[in-house]
């Protein structure tokens, strides 16, 4: 599906590019690719006073505060290493941006970002980060079901398996919204957001 529009008000929406995610290895695209894409939107939505959110996930160090429940895939034990919930040095420093913190998958449920959209007048989102299948699909269901245009960068995104990255890009997110690489992103917002 083509790229049809850019809301006035689009905020760029990057997903866990955060030490501790960006080391893994990423299918079908390099971590490092897909900071690089994302910190380039970054640049060109701060250029045009468009808002910026940076999501991490991150838990207390006792992991008190993560999701409860069981699943047969078990959760992955211990306590996480110091700084794996930094954000990467190409996407911090900006005073402007906004910072979200979560302990779900999605980047909505228990957390301020409707909020902090809404008092800005965002009507759409353009998503990016790590991992396509979790963080990244999770969030853009929630965006969807709060009513906001959902545009998927799907070279600024990546997960642990080319399998389940493509499912999420082939199967779910034309239904939540439309796709587009970062070049036809950019190039939508140079011809929208002169």
């Amino acid at each position: 599906m083509a790229l049809t529009a850019l809301d006035p008000t689009t905020a760029l929406v990057v997903i866990d590019l955060q030490a501790g995610i960006v080391g893994m290895d990423t299918q079908p695209h390099a971590a490092a690719d897909v900071v690089s894409r994302s910190a380039e939107l970054a640049d060109a939505f701060r250029a045009r006073n468009l808002p910026v959110v940076l999501v991490r996930v991150s838990f207390a160090a006792d992991g008190a505060d993560a999701v409860p429940g069981r699943t047969e895939a078990g959760r992955s034990g211990g306590t996480p290493p110091k700084g794996w919930d930094v954000l990467v040095d190409e996407l911090s420093g900006h005073a402007g941006d906004i910072h979200v913190t979560k302990r779900n998958w999605g980047a909505f449920h228990g957390t301020g970002l409707d909020v902090q959209l809404r008092r800005r007048g965002v009507t759409q989102i353009v998503l990016t980060g790590i991992a396509t299948s979790i963080g990244v699909e999770s969030t853009a269901r929630a965006a969807h079901e709060h009513g906001y245009h959902v545009t998927l960068a799907t070279d600024a995104m990546a997960d642990r398996s080319a399998e389940a990255h493509q499912v999420s890009v082939d199967r779910i997110f034309p239904r939540l919204g439309e796709t587009g690489t970062t070049a036809e992103i950019l190039d939508l917002l140079r011809k929208t957001h002169a």
